[in-house]
């Protein structure tokens, strides 16, 4: 039996999560928000209820459905090999974009290093992908290296975010928020439903929270926990941050910047400081990259070990990386970059997030349907029953809601590639045959 004194505490699972889950995904929101006004930022209010309805969906399925697979694994129990597959699939894509948007961030803030990098599509392009292939090629010593270097890396974005949050008020502005509420004369509601893949984005990566189950003081109790508060710390840093923002840099000043939060930054204090952050957010971004990279692989190896990806992607090398699938990857990304190419950092993020969030969703709405089946075969008390469905419910709602938000362009450019995956699933389908046709006929079965 594990020593629970070696085992993880509610305090330091909330703290992990709240880690995990901010990473890179706020740098450039600032920019992209102030587009539509201040009056975005109650599209957080929102984003922040339904991303805890999801995440506290996806810590259930992981106390219900311990076996490997994640949101896959979840998928399948309602939905079958079929569910399992293009899960796995969409996911897989929408890491894929995501990576693209996450070294544009990168970018964005690395003008100011290289201007050159800023002055066309062709320079974001190469940046962008010069960075892809860099994190690649970083990955191929394996999976610890990996590990170690994004737990210090991650800290270049959560020390300027997380203090800006609590220092910035010093220098917070009430007029200068009003003046940005609402620069587009929008309609509330339209305004909020416009930002929603924005602030979705931020919240991308909660379904890693309840994969440390069995490393934590009584999961049954602790996992939901530490997946609502961490959530709700996420939350609040990014609404506090966003917000002090508006309120010090003029809206036309921040929709046009590649950098926000060392604009900010160097308004607080001196350029030098500005730089400094900038310099945080690079390393952050790349560390960010160089992870998911490896997830992005990984997730491909997992799905061609059940036999529903090409074999390629399962071959490891002896530091137990999955090279081959890692220059599939790369390839497959460099070409999103290619497709969503834009003269504009903030404008091809843009395109970028509302597709990896459309890819994102379709998955966090088969997984969390699949707790149905799992509270059926647990045989579950009907107070737990009534408790989890109202919270499937509403994390199911808003992903639906949040599907309309992300636009008709993003939402048809999904629609396109989920039927295509029901083509690639339909060539694999032939696998999961319980009989074969041989086998019926020599059993007497009629022929045509």
């Amino acid at each position: 039996m594990a020593d629970s004194s070696k085992k993880m505490s509610l305090m330091g699972l909330t703290t992990l999560v709240t880690v995990n889950m901010m990473g890179s995904g706020i740098i450039l929101l600032p920019t992209s928000m102030a587009q539509l006004g201040a009056i975005s930022l109650l599209s957080w209010l929102v984003t922040a209820v339904g991303s805890m309805a999801i995440a506290y969906c996806f810590s259930q399925c992981g106390i219900y459905c311990p076996r490997s697979g994640g949101l896959s694994a979840y998928t399948e129990e309602a939905h079958a090999k079929s569910g399992f597959f293009l899960c796995s699939y969409l996911y897989f894509l929408s890491l894929g974009i995501a990576n693209v948007a996450v070294a544009i961030s990168a970018v964005g803030y690395m003008t100011a290093f290289v201007p050159w990098l800023g002055s066309g599509a062709i320079p974001l392009f190469i940046g962008t992908v010069g960075l892809l292939w860099l994190t690649t090629v970083a990955n191929f010593g394996g999976p610890s290296i990996t590990g170690k270097i994004g737990t210090i890396t991650v800290w270049g974005v959560i020390i300027p975010v997380a203090g800006l949050s609590i220092i910035g008020w010093y220098w917070f502005r009430a007029d200068v928020l009003i003046a940005a509420w609402n620069p587009n004369n929008l309609p509330i509601s339209e305004a909020i439903s416009k930002a929603i893949p924005l602030t979705l984005w931020a919240f991308l990566g909660m379904e890693s929270a309840a994969q440390a189950s069995d490393a934590v003081e009584d999961p049954k109790r602790n996992v939901p926990l530490a997946c609502l508060f961490g959530t709700l710390g996420a939350a609040v840093v990014y609404i506090l941050s966003t917000t002090v923002i508006q309120g010090m840099i003029p809206n036309a000043e921040l929709a046009n910047s590649s950098a926000p939060f060392a604009l900010v930054y160097a308004h607080m204090f001196n350029p030098t400081v500005g730089n400094i952050v900038m310099a945080l957010a690079v390393m952050a971004c790349v560390g960010s990259l160089l992870g998911w990279q490896f997830t992005l692989a990984q997730t491909a190896k997992m799905t061609a070990d059940q036999g529903m990806f090409p074999k390629f992607f399962s071959r490891v090398s002896t530091r137990d990386a999955p090279i081959i699938g890692m220059l599939v990857c790369g390839v497959l990304q460099t070409l999103m970059a290619l497709s969503t190419i834009s003269p504009n950092a903030s404008e091809q993020f843009g395109k970028l997030v509302s597709l990896a969030a459309v890819t994102n969703l379709i998955p966090y709405v088969t997984a969390a349907t699949g707790l149905l089946v799992m509270m059926y075969k647990a045989r579950v008390s009907k107070g737990i029953y009534t408790r989890n469905t109202s919270l499937l419910l509403i994390a199911v709602a808003y992903s639906l809601y949040a599907l309309y938000a992300c636009g008709k362009d993003a939402v048809f450019g999904g629609l396109i590639v989920l039927a295509f995956g029901y083509l690639l699933y339909g060539f694999v389908s032939i696998r999961f045959v319980d009989t074969p046709p041989a086998a019926q006929t020599s059993a007497g079965s009629p022929q045509l």
